[in-house]
């Protein structure tokens, strides 16, 4: 099946689909902080740099599925929570536009869970309308990663939307018995991970690509709350920014002082340390051959954050691929089973004349 991609970003959603065997064949991403990463890990891809609101859908090819998560940051608990009101929320009727003329099989878009707020309800209402008019059947579903073989606890919407002509709803991926921890994804690279440059430049002296992490102090919300996990938990949701990486698991868990107040364990400050870019990374389930390009460790976290974690995203493109092929399946044999039926009718009525 070939694939468009929209607000790309570094491409986990796409890595994902590419590993499920679809072909990302056009992608859209305007942070020019991003472009070098996508075009090294997607060399076959066409990507486009330009606003999405910029772009004509005649000058998107015709493909099978539109995949993509329209920026969240209006949406997210940790902003204001402006919703569609916001400019970065309106940009997704700047997909609705691309789905209502490029008319794919089926369509995904991911979003944080905060987009499911009360206050967001008639919002999403609209965008469901919307959706359900362009001729889809629509589900959505608050899903986390750690279910389908990622080691971090990340809670996402995803929609999902299937053709009527297809005439089949999308239904969750079953989880997976595999619930993968810290130590499954980053033991292996706990000794040789490197701090980085004054003002938080990339070290050239890594010895592990992108296994550089963030340096400098932790703010009052970071130590709000305990930020370490153990070997054998999965890592805490890895967000869009280096200041608020996980800490390593080497560290003890922050000791607890008074409500909103947490501090590192004494005589063991050494150990806390941020969660590196690689192994930030591992845990959103890239695999090491795909390199992040960066002058700021700031930009490489805020990609990582922002992407889909990939095994998740295969799950999801592997339940789409299955769904669509057994419906076509169907179509296929229901219409031949027309056939056969009409065949005989008339057959039927020709020996009848005969008789």
């Amino acid at each position: 099946m070939k694939v468009v991609s929209l607000f790309s970003g570094a491409g986990g959603l796409d890595r994902g689909f590419e590993d499920a065997g679809m072909e990302i064949i056009w992608a859209n991403e305007f942070d020019k902080k991003i472009h070098s990463t996508f075009r090294r890990n997607f060399p076959h891809t066409v990507l486009d740099t330009r606003s999405i609101s910029d772009i004509k859908t005649s000058e998107i090819p015709e493909c099978d599925g539109i995949i993509g998560g329209p920026p969240c940051q209006s949406w997210s608990e940790a902003g204001a929570l402006r919703g569609i009101k916001d400019e970065r929320g309106q940009l997704f009727f700047e997909y609705i536009r691309i789905l209502r003329d490029k008319q794919p099989k089926f369509f995904l878009a991911e979003n944080v869970s905060g987009m499911l707020f009360k206050r967001h309800n008639d919002a999403i209402d609209n965008i469901l309308r919307r959706f359900q008019d362009l001729g889809y059947h629509v589900r959505y579903s608050i899903l986390n990663s750690h279910d389908y073989g990622v080691p971090q606890t990340r809670e996402r919407v995803i929609f999902v939307g299937y053709h009527k002509d297809y005439g089949k709803h999308f239904i969750p991926p079953e989880k997976i018995d595999t619930k993968p921890v810290l130590k499954d994804a980053i033991w292996d690279l706990r000794k040789n991970a490197v701090p980085a440059l004054e003002k938080n430049k990339t070290n050239p002296k890594v010895k592990f690509t992108n296994h550089e992490y963030m340096i400098g102090g932790f703010s009052t919300i970071y130590l709000s709350r305990n930020r370490v996990r153990s070997w054998d938990e999965p890592s805490f949701t890895i967000q869009a920014g280096g200041r608020h990486a996980p800490c390593h698991p080497q560290a003890p868990k922050m000791e607890f002082i008074s409500q909103d107040v947490r501090c590192f364990v004494p005589g063991k400050e050494h150990l806390y340390r941020r969660l590196s870019v690689r192994e930030c990374a591992r845990v959103q389930a890239f695999p090491d051959d795909f390199i992040f390009d960066y002058k700021g460790l700031g930009d490489a976290y805020k990609m990582i954050g922002n992407a889909v974690p990939v095994t998740f995203a295969y799950h999801l493109a592997k339940q789409i691929y299955s769904d669509l092929h057994k419906a076509r399946r169907n179509k296929k044999y229901s219409k031949m089973k027309t056939t056969a039926m009409m065949l005989k009718d008339s057959e039927d009525k020709q020996l009848g004349l005969q008789i």
